[in-house]
């Protein structure tokens, strides 16, 4: 693409402005096409609408030593926001490539919680290196942050606020706001804090600008603020702000006192992560990114799949049970897969309701009786009708009334403890506090596959041989 060409063009064959798209294979080929020639002028052209986010994609999908080109071409100039949207790998590539002045004055110009957000993710010898660079009181924050449990409410402070007497009234406040020179680039609310800076309320800005000037804050205030420990998981940060619909919380330490706030914009990315690792631990899989080596992909999967071997060998030892009832029944061998991955499917249909129930907090110990209920009425159901059918199909395939019943009866009896298993081996599991998105399928399918077996093959043994 040449630099007097348009960006793409949208659905009606028109060209796309060059601030209105998105991150496409093309663009992509395009820039690898530019940093190979060292076509600066074309990188300029193509880089510079992009948003922060648009760039971190760029370097995640570029080859290793197309990332370390693009890093020297921004040189100084990289936006510090790119950093903190980059995976891991693609992260510990650009801070080696980058120059380390460069490094320390990005960190130093982020907020305190993108700073930890970067430097907990990177080598440890290169995150002591760049912290021991850092000014003092961005180097004293970073710290204290990293200082907290991981995956905590202290990892994603922001300790940059804005907090007033109760005494002041609406127009000091604002005329602070006016006059003060390092305020956090986005806030929503304003915290009203006691002489010992504990929190005794909040005010919005939206109810600070519709207030007379004379009115003291106290008088406008929310006097329930929204704060949590410094060591609250961020799983639950997420599920109050889902829950309370809020913008910003205060995080308090364990003397009360106010250390700073948690912006919606971090929580969001909380969100994607929670889902995202519930999402592939319910697969057997670590968190990954398709940056990852070859070697470290494989060494974070194959310990879940070799305990999926462990479960199909215990499987595979009921079929040997039955191995003579089979040898005498050929049809058997064709319709026990049939039992058993129907129970698999139902009981992982469950499973994942239950599992994202119980991380949303639908789930909770009032209403579990119920639940349980409800699934168990649901497999009777779901098992009558699938019963029926693979019954009538086999009676008409095989012409035997009774192998019919038969793989009816297990059917039922599988979807029933599929459906049983699937809520309460998650439920279980939480229970003991045991992630139920990392364990639950490994059981779910063992369960579901040994007692499909067994009921399929035991009945035909006393039924049909």
């Amino acid at each position: 693409m040449k630099k007097s060409e348009p960006l793409g063009n949208d659905n009606n064959g028109n060209p796309i402005p060059q601030d209105v798209f998105e991150v496409t294979s093309e663009l992509i080929e395009e820039i690898s096409h530019a940093l190979r020639e060292n076509n600066y002028e074309q990188l300029d052209y193509l880089l510079a609408p992009l948003h922060s986010s648009d760039i971190a994609i760029i370097f995640e999908q570029l080859r290793e030593d197309e990332r370390n080109d693009l890093t020297s071409y921004f040189g100084s100039q990289l936006n510090p926001e790119v950093l903190t949207e980059l995976e891991d790998t693609a992260l510990d590539q650009v801070i080696k490539e980058m120059d380390a002045d460069h490094v320390v004055e990005a960190i130093s110009q982020l907020e305190s919680d993108d700073a930890v957000d970067i430097l907990e993710d990177i080598d440890l010898e290169d995150r002591n290196r760049i912290i021991a660079a850092l000014p003092d009181e961005e180097r004293l924050a970073v710290e204290e942050g990293l200082s907290y449990p991981e995956d905590s409410a202290g990892r994603m402070v922001q300790k940059n606020i804005i907090t007033v007497p109760g005494s002041w009234t609406v127009g000091q406040v604002i005329q602070f706001l006016r006059t003060e020179e390092e305020l956090p680039p986005e806030f929503y609310e304003i915290f009203i804090v006691d002489p010992l800076h504990h929190p005794i309320g909040t005010v919005s800005l939206s109810q600070l600008i519709r207030t007379r000037d004379s009115v003291p804050v106290s008088e406008i205030m929310d006097t329930d603020p929204k704060v949590v420990p410094v060591d609250l998981d961020q799983e639950e940060v997420a599920y109050m702000f889902r829950q309370y619909d809020l913008t910003s919380m205060g995080v308090v330490d364990e003397d009360g006192r106010l250390l700073g706030m948690i912006t919606v914009d971090d929580v969001v990315d909380v969100i994607d992560e929670e889902a995202e690792e519930d999402i592939l631990r319910m697969a057997g899989v670590q968190e990954t990114d398709i940056t990852e080596s070859i070697f470290e992909a494989s060494k974070n999967r194959i310990v879940w799949l070799l305990v999926n071997l462990a479960t199909a060998i215990l499987a595979s030892m009921v079929i040997a049970m039955f191995d003579g009832s089979i040898e005498q029944m050929v049809a058997l061998a064709i319709l026990m897969p049939i039992v058993a991955s129907m129970g698999g499917n139902a009981g992982t249909q469950t499973m994942t309701v239950t599992v994202r129930s119980l991380a949303t907090k639908d789930l909770t110990e009032s209403n579990v009786h119920r639940v349980v209920g409800k699934e168990f009425a649901i497999a009777i159901l779901n098992g009558v009708v699938l019963a029926v059918i693979i019954g009538l199909l086999s009676l008409a395939y095989f012409d035997n009334p009774l192998l019919g019943g038969v793989i009816a009866a297990a059917m039922i009896i599988n979807m029933v403890m599929a459906g049983l298993a699937g809520i309460l081996i998650p439920v279980g599991l939480d229970r003991v506090n045991i992630d139920p998105a990392l364990a639950s399928s490994i059981f779910v399918t063992t369960i579901t596959d040994v007692i499909g077996f067994f009921a399929f093959l035991g009945l035909a043994s006393v039924v049909l041989i």
